[in-house]
């Protein structure tokens, strides 16, 4: 049985072209890049140059990208450095209601710590109001955080116009782009972006491997100290091979973005029109248009406490789908999705979504094997359509 993969917003499979990349950098150059001889200073070499094509594909200058383990690490590092950084100047922090779980925990760690948290609410496509942001920013304001597109529902949100309220209001702006980077285009100066999270995993590269975004000029504590890595503000020993795969995947997804979101767009029209017109109790969450062009979540009327059946049921038919977020299925169970409660679903249809995530290495007649397995396994489960 052949498997077919369509989990692409929790991670992406390596392309050979950047394992290939990244091989000489295991067993042929593997100075420490903070050792003075020649092995250490060609590996360095090859980190700036790295550094240098990641910071371009984002219009930023080499020296403000940081490197990290992991989106969840660069998100973490954003808001307590700035949090504590600028604590002289306030303590309110600004959030949307739909955030990764790695802005979600440290911000309520920040409450802890004695900051002020607001969550903006968003509306029943996940898109969050500019009015309501206008109305919740205080003179204590240090740090707004929305991210560029939701990971379990897609909606792109209205990045550029919070950035021009921030820099008109002297306030930081952070953005977690890790799963837009590589598929639509951001300019963190048009964009008016301060910090920016990124990883590799989500963009055919290698996992453990992430980057923010500082802009210069910025006032951030370090949240790791140690040898004075990464200009002082990240200490740990860089992870050579990992970065020059960082960077070869970016550059790759930059030469493809534009013929890859044209064919992942009409693969994902295809599987939406075919669901919605085939099951009347089948439902969208999210922005009908304004999503990446990857993602797709359904949810099933009557059929939202069979989620996590309908998706195990298509993993033994070979279909690798998602109940949602990969990262907040670690504590075991099946928990009630924040970003569908904030749509305003209801606690049994906020359990009950399913994501198919496209990728650069899925096909048209995968997409066809999934809407006929998709129809087998929904033809032998009764939807409770009577409950609405």
């Amino acid at each position: 049985m052949k498997r077919i993969y369509l989990d692409n917003s929790a991670s992406t499979r390596t392309d050979l072209r950047v394992v290939e990349a990244m091989l000489p950098y295991f067993s042929e150059f593997y100075g420490n890049a903070s050792s003075l001889h020649g092995f250490g200073r060609e590996v360095k070499e090859v980190m700036a140059s790295s550094r240098a094509k990641i910071a371009s594909v984002i219009g930023a200058k080499p020296q403000e990208i940081v490197f990290t383990s992991s989106g969840t690490e660069s998100n973490n590092f954003a808001l307590k450095g700035i949090a504590f950084a600028n604590r002289e100047k306030g303590n309110h922090i600004i959030v949307s209601a739909i955030e990764h779980d790695s802005v979600i925990g440290p911000c309520e760690w920040l409450r802890g710590q004695g900051f002020a948290v607001t969550y903006l609410p968003v509306d029943e496509d996940g898109l969050i109001d500019i009015n309501d942001l206008k109305k919740v920013i205080r003179k204590e304001t240090i740090i707004v955080s929305v991210m560029n597109a939701n990971n379990e529902i897609g909606t792109i949100e209205p990045i550029s116009e919070v950035g021009k309220i921030c820099r008109a209001r002297g306030i930081y702006f952070h953005s977690d782009a890790c799963q837009s980077f590589g598929r639509i285009p951001i300019d963190v100066n048009e964009q008016c972006l301060d910090l920016l999270t990124i990883n590799a995993h989500k963009i055919y590269g290698p996992k453990g491997i992430g980057a923010l975004f500082i802009r210069e000029g910025t006032k951030i504590m370090p949240w790791q100290q140690g040898g004075g890595h990464e200009m002082g503000l990240r200490s740990a020993t860089e992870n050579i091979p990992a970065i020059v795969g960082f960077a070869k995947a970016a550059e790759l997804c930059v030469q493809e973005m534009v013929v890859e979101a044209r064919r992942e767009l009409r693969l994902r029209e295809k599987i939406i029109d075919a669901v919605l017109n085939d099951y009347s109790f089948a439902y969208l969450n999210g922005h009908r248009d304004r999503r990446l062009p990857n993602n797709i979540s359904f949810g099933f009327a009557g059929l939202e406490g069979d989620a996590i059946r309908l998706l195990l049921e298509l993993d033994e038919m070979g279909i690798a789908v998602s109940s949602g977020s990969a990262c907040s299925s670690n504590g075991g169970g099946h928990k009630t999705s924040h970003v569908l409660s904030a749509i305003g679903l209801d606690p049994v249809r906020a359990r009950g979504a399913l994501r198919i995530s496209l990728g650069r290495f899925n096909t048209e007649d995968e997409v066809n094997v999934f809407l006929y397995k998709l129809s087998q396994v929904l033809g032998c489960l009764k939807p409770l359509t009577s409950v609405y």
